[in-house]
């Protein structure tokens, strides 16, 4: 981390995930480095990565945000060296033809017998 000029985030969230990047770890980082979050909001810790944007330290781009919603008055709106989307990440050039890809295959793959993408399971249908 103290040679990378970015910090991308784009994993899941799971328990061991929670606060992955905390104060500690932005701390390796060199002066100047861009963290960047499309993961989950919560894989960092904000509270230590608006102590390093105050010092002007690092800079942000974040499409996700915890808490999110953002509140209003949260100082991430007004840091210099913050750039804040609205949770759009996902939606690249390639967003909709893999989705027209993927909306065809699920049916196809159920009528066969065959394991379906993305299966959510919950407390209440797990085996």
């Amino acid at each position: 981390m103290p040679t990378a000029d970015a910090l991308i985030l784009c994993a899941p969230l799971t328990d061991e995930k929670q606060r992955i990047i905390d104060g500690r770890r932005l701390a390796l980082l060199k002066d100047g480095a861009l963290v960047v979050n499309v993961g989950r909001g919560e894989l960092l810790d904000t509270d230590a990565l608006v102590r390093e944007l105050e010092r002007g330290r690092l800079r942000a781009a974040l499409d996700v945000t915890d808490p999110e919603p953002l509140p209003r008055e949260h100082p991430l709106w007004h840091l210099p060296g913050v750039l804040i989307t609205p949770h759009t990440a996902a939606f690249t050039d390639a967003f909709s033809a893999e989705s027209i890809r993927f909306l065809r295959r699920q049916p196809h793959s159920y009528a066969r017998g065959e394991a379906i993408e993305n299966v959510v399971l919950t407390a209440e249908k797990s085996p």
